[in-house]
């Protein structure tokens, strides 16, 4: 069985989808993944927008399929490759393909190859929908393999004119990174970088290193302050995910020296009032009276009377003016008390003058 490095690869290029120059840069990539025994680029070469590929072809020796168009507006091209595609593919002398375009419709063509047995590795922009990227082994966006950035020459589609489709996201790194340690870690946390990127290739087709600006993993995962990346003795880079520091402790445990804080004093519960009491004081606050009764009228005037005898019981007696040879009335028994002393003072004043 023949390994990924002398597998049998036949690339086919969709020319009408994919631009010039990015055939030197791609012919450099394929290498990377076997031998390139078959390479043709597919295309209505009497156009003019496929006028600039022909030095491209010659430098690379790559086949020129002529296919034209037969109605306008419709692309015949892709119908020829897949027809070669199926070709090679029972003729039994390839072991991989590497499809060059940013079309879905390949998709179906990719996935029966697949399920031949064959690999597939996609090449296409950014903007290549998710379908026809996760149906390949591996998918390579044109941009990462343009050496300083995109280049001069914008890709262009069938019509000629500059595609602006919006480019598909990719993964969230932390979020796959994070999830391919945990899965291939043993117990101690610790886990090979080389299995990690089996299981990010297996899951993500389109993962590269260089779509986050990178050339290699090991740089990528170096630069991530949440993993720790040691080397071995034999060479080997080994990974795993940085302990997260403890969450502040509460209570007694969280006090760092300080003062431990008073709890908050607890509201006071209000327990309503029964619905019955409160209707029945509701009630008779609504239906009291507006007017006294003869009843009511009566025990308020009692108050009053009382209150009337005991001003009169404080007021000073009038005190009667003194008629000669009548007698003096009696005295009340609240003002006796103080009278007595006095007459007796006057009699014991008359005797000691008459004894002197």
């Amino acid at each position: 069985m023949p390994s990924p490095e002398t597998d049998r690869i036949a690339v086919l290029i969709d020319a009408d989808n994919t631009s010039k120059s990015d055939a030197a840069a791609l012919m450099t990539e394929v290498a990377k993944y076997g031998l390139p025994t078959v390479r043709r680029a597919y295309g209505d070469w009497t156009s003019n927008h496929l006028s600039g590929w022909k030095d491209q072809l010659n430098r690379h020796a790559i086949q020129p399929v002529q296919q034209f168009a037969y109605t306008y507006g419709k692309n015949s091209t892709d119908f020829a490759l897949v027809i070669d595609a199926m070709d090679l593919l029972y003729s039994g002398n390839v072991d991989a393909f590497a499809i060059v375009s940013s079309d879905s419709d390949f998709t179906r063509l990719v996935t029966r190859l697949r399920e031949s047995g064959r690999r597939v590795i996609g090449f296409g922009r950014r903007k290549t929908p998710e379908s026809l990227q996760n149906a390949c082994d591996r998918f390579v966006f044109l941009e990462v393999l343009r050496a300083g950035g995109p280049s001069a020459e914008p890709a262009t589609d069938a019509a000629g004119s500059e595609a602006e489709e919006a480019s598909v996201p990719l993964p969230d790194l932390r979020s796959i990174l994070t999830q391919a340690i945990d899965d291939t870690s043993g117990d101690d946390g610790w886990t090979n970088l080389g299995g990690v990127g089996s299981v990010l290739s297996a899951r993500y087709p389109s993962f590269d290193s260089r779509n986050y600006g990178f050339p290699r993993l090991t740089a990528l995962v170096r630069a991530q302050d949440y993993l720790d990346v040691v080397q071995t003795e034999s060479g080997s880079t080994r990974v795993r995910l940085q302990a997260e520091p403890p969450a502040p402790a509460t209570g007694r445990s969280g006090r760092r020296g300080g003062a431990k804080k008073a709890a908050p004093p607890a509201e006071p519960v209000v327990e309503p009032a029964p619905a019955a009491k409160t209707a029945k004081t509701a009630t008779t606050a609504k239906t009291a009276p507006t007017a006294p009764t003869a009843k009511t009228a009566k025990t308020a005037k009692a108050p009053a009377a009382r209150k009337s005898a005991a001003a009169k019981a404080t007021e000073p007696a009038a005190t009667p003016a003194a008629t000669p040879g009548a007698e003096a009335p009696a005295a009340p028994a609240a003002p006796a008390a103080p009278a007595a002393p006095v007459v007796t003072t006057r009699k014991r004043s008359s005797r000691r003058s008459q004894s002197g």
